[in-house]
């Protein structure tokens, strides 16, 4: 895996050592960064399901203002700092969590001065549920006002439309993935 584009373009980051992980692939990310490039100098993004950290180290090298990394493992959280660490990333600029994502999105709603991220990308195991972190998406404690989240999921998987105040406004496939894009509706804000 390497970084496409942005401070650390060309730059390779170690993989998961097993394929219990699928990271999104360099066509895939390439994508998505391409269709976010309007909003990302400068943003907050969540990376839930991180894995080895590819799409979230993908925003910092193209100009995000902080990224937070959750993932459920503990191997991967500590590759995800191994490649931050690789490119001399600081700190002040992420935060690496391990921790279910569902978890952590309800433990930052139910913080008083809770997080808000202008773009959330969701990539869990394509056999996931993805209904509960819509729903806890869509509560308003996760995104800014204008955020965007991404999920990637199975081409053949179909998420719902809308889910609460989200909204779908974009689905990109490409081979077996899928981008699905979700905002807040304007009625809901």
């Amino acid at each position: 895996m390497r970084i496409i584009a942005g401070q650390f373009r060309g730059r390779k980051l170690k993989s998961p050592p097993s394929l219990q992980t699928r990271p999104t692939s360099d066509r895939l990310r390439e994508t998505l960064f391409n269709i976010l490039a309007p909003q990302i100098d400068g943003a907050r993004f969540l990376d839930l399901c991180a894995g080895s950290g590819a799409v979230g180290i993908e925003a910092l090298s193209r100009g995000a203002a902080h990224v937070t990394f959750v993932d459920r493992s503990r191997k991967m959280c500590a590759l995800i700092r191994a490649n931050l660490d690789s490119l001399g990333v600081t700190e002040n600029v992420t935060d690496v969590v391990c921790s279910q994502a569902t978890d952590f999105l309800r433990r930052n709603a139910k913080r008083a001065n809770h997080e808000r991220w202008d773009l959330l990308f969701f990539d869990p195991p394509y056999s996931a549920d993805y209904t509960l972190t819509l729903e806890l998406t869509g509560t308003g404690a996760a995104l800014t006002q204008n955020g965007l989240l991404v999920i990637e999921h199975y081409h053949k998987k179909e998420l719902p439309e809308k889910a609460g105040p989200l909204r779908r406004i974009r689905r990109l496939k490409q081979g077996d993935s899928c981008l699905s894009f979700y905002e807040m509706s304007h009625a809901a804000a």
